[in-house]
Formats: C-alpha cells, structure tokens, sequence
C-alpha cells in the first residue's frame, strides 16, 4: 500500500480538500482538515471512478 496521500487539485488555497491514497485493490478519500483524525472512506477502484466522474460532472454540487 502506498502510504502517500495526494491533495485534490482543485483544493481551495486554505487547504479545504479532500485527500486520496491508493491502499491496493481500493482508493481511500479522506478531509484534509481532519489531519489523519477523522473518518476515512474506502472505495473499489471502480465505484471510486464513477465517483470521480459524477464529482466533475457536476452533478454532486447540490449536496453541499
């Protein structure tokens, strides 16, 4: 497992983002804000894609 978490790109400059890491067959998603102290959520590879492409679709946007 890749211990390396990666910031999203689109992070606002206070550093409000989600943060991702490849944990072998899964993605896991977490808040930046949380520093490593909140929940974590793990993803296949694949719902992780249909995510992502729901996430730049735009189509989230109404939850928050």
């Amino acid at each position: 497992m890749d211990s390396t978490w990666i910031k999203a790109s689109k992070s606002a400059n206070g550093g409000e983002c989600v943060e991702m890491q490849s944990a072998g067959h899964a993605v896991r998603v977490r808040d930046s804000k949380a520093q490593g102290h909140g929940p974590v959520l793990t993803l296949a590879p694949v719902a992780f894609g249909a995510w992502l492409k729901l996430a730049k679709s735009g189509r989230l946007d109404k939850l928050i």
